[in-house]
């Protein structure tokens, strides 16, 4: 690496070509880097070289997705997670640039831990660009992070015959990103100081559960060494599993007759507005549409059902977590420390209460703590939160470097099998392992649910 004339801006060599991006303080940043490219419903190829530098400066377009035209945000929940993570950011939206990530790493940084990030959103919504991803206090701490954009929702999982017919397979556009992106990661980021041979992946919600469903194919061994699932990992009911692609065609070619389309072409031809429009008056209408829009199994990357795959994951570290007041905080409470069990996991079990309203520990909560962001959100945390965000940081960059979260001057996590069984449980006034009823507190939760908001 070396400096540009401007010392706020550094520029990298990499295969494809000079990037330049930011230096901010002793992170240097790296954002809107493409790693494919993809036609609308088509998949992914691999970035090549591009001429001259590459701006990387600047946020990278999100794929495009309901909220950029309907924000519906008379909707409590979606109300909720606007201000909470996306309140006053100008997010760009564009379909053809979309599949970029962002990197933070230390500076003069050398064979460091990297960590990829793939957002949550409902397999629908979602961007890297959104309030708690940054991965500068992760560089303090030697860890290269990078923080990935992949289709979602029509995008990103609509199923078809023509495409299967073409392909061998359709549907999980959204997943082949995902894999496309850490494909590149390893391949690209000794460039940035990061070591390709240390590579954690980490997700939450709908990016815990893309990750899930790569553990449990063989095939991506040496792909990643570790995993950290929050709010996302374990066997959910059969009714939430991922159906096969063809029990969903019924649904997409509904969908292409509502539209007006009478082929894959018609609909390939719309503008995105139009065809975002037009998918919103559909959806009206339909009660089956989160089961619908959402990973399939393809024969390709889940080649059979979920159920059948979960009794032999991939043999790596795994990090896994819920909070008190999870997206149905029970189930994700059992489940998680079912599949914390089966794969000897670090889990922990968030139990704060968020300030400034009455959701207490809501899903996705921890994330600010994870990242280091609780001074740029709206809520008045206090030095008690900063010092439990400084410690969930510290465990984060230990297992990205060694597999095992602890460390010096740090409470002792053991894992559920030293543990048995129990989770490390987060608390502003004490971190310690959780006691036998955790679980019950868990349960105790169903009636807060979701945020109020």
């Amino acid at each position: 690496m070396g400096l540009d004339r401007d010392e706020n801006r550094v520029i990298v060599e990499t295969e494809n070509g000079k990037i330049l991006g930011n230096r901010e303080g002793s992170c240097l940043e790296f954002l809107g880097v493409p790693y494919a490219s993809a036609g609308r419903f088509e998949y992914p190829e691999p970035s090549g070289k591009w001429e001259g530098i590459l701006d990387a400066t600047e946020m990278g377009a999100a794929c495009p997705q309901y909220r950029q035209w309907f924000a519906h945000l008379d909707v409590p929940e979606r109300l909720f997670y606007h201000r909470e993570f996306r309140e006053g950011l100008d997010i760009r939206y564009d379909e053809d640039t979309c599949l970029n990530l962002n990197i933070y790493a230390p500076e003069n940084g050398r064979n460091c831990p990297v960590i990829v990030y793939i957002h949550g959103g409902g397999f629908n919504s979602g961007a890297n660009c959104e309030e708690p991803f940054r991965g500068n206090r992760l560089a303090d701490r030697g860890v290269v992070s990078v923080f990935i954009n992949y289709r979602v929702g029509v995008l990103g999982y609509l199923t078809n015959a023509e495409i299967r017919e073409k392909t061998g397979f359709d549907g999980n556009f959204g997943l082949h990103d995902q894999i496309t992106a850490i494909k590149w990661v390893k391949k690209n980021i000794a460039d940035f100081g990061g070591d390709p041979d240390n590579i954690t992946v980490m997700g939450q919600s709908a990016g815990a559960i893309s990750i899930q469903y790569m553990c449990l194919d063989r095939r991506n061994s040496g792909l990643f060494s570790r995993a950290v699932m929050l709010s996302g990992a374990g066997l959910f009911p059969k009714f939430a599993l991922p159906r096969t692609a063809e029990k969903t065609h019924e649904y997409w070619d509904a969908f292409l007759d509502s539209a007006g389309c009478g082929s894959l072409d018609g609909l390939k031809a719309l503008d995105i507005r139009d065809l975002f429009g037009k998918l919103e008056d559909f959806r009206s209408g339909r009660k089956d549409n989160v089961y619908n829009t959402m990973p399939v199994v393809d024969g390709r990357l889940l080649e059979k059902p979920v159920d059948e795959m979960m009794g032999d994951p991939m043999d790596i570290d795994y990090m896994i977590g819920f909070t008190s007041c999870d997206m149905y905080a029970p189930l994700m409470a059992k489940i998680g420390m079912d599949y914390a069990k089966k794969t000897g996991a670090y889990a922990y079990y968030f139990d704060i209460d968020a300030p400034g309203d009455s959701n207490g520990a809501f899903h996705s909560s921890d994330l600010r703590y994870m990242f280091g962001r609780l001074g740029t959100s709206w809520r008045p945390y206090t030095k008690e939160d900063e010092t439990v965000a400084e410690t969930m940081m510290d465990f984060l960059a230990n297992f990205a470097k060694t597999g095992d979260p602890n460390g010096d001057g740090l409470p002792r996590w053991e894992s559920v099998r030293k543990h048995g069984g129990k989770p490390l449980r987060f608390r502003r006034d004490k971190i310690s392992a959780a006691g036998p009823n955790y679980l019950k507190l868990a349960y105790n939760m169903i009636s807060k649910g979701e945020p109020k908001a």
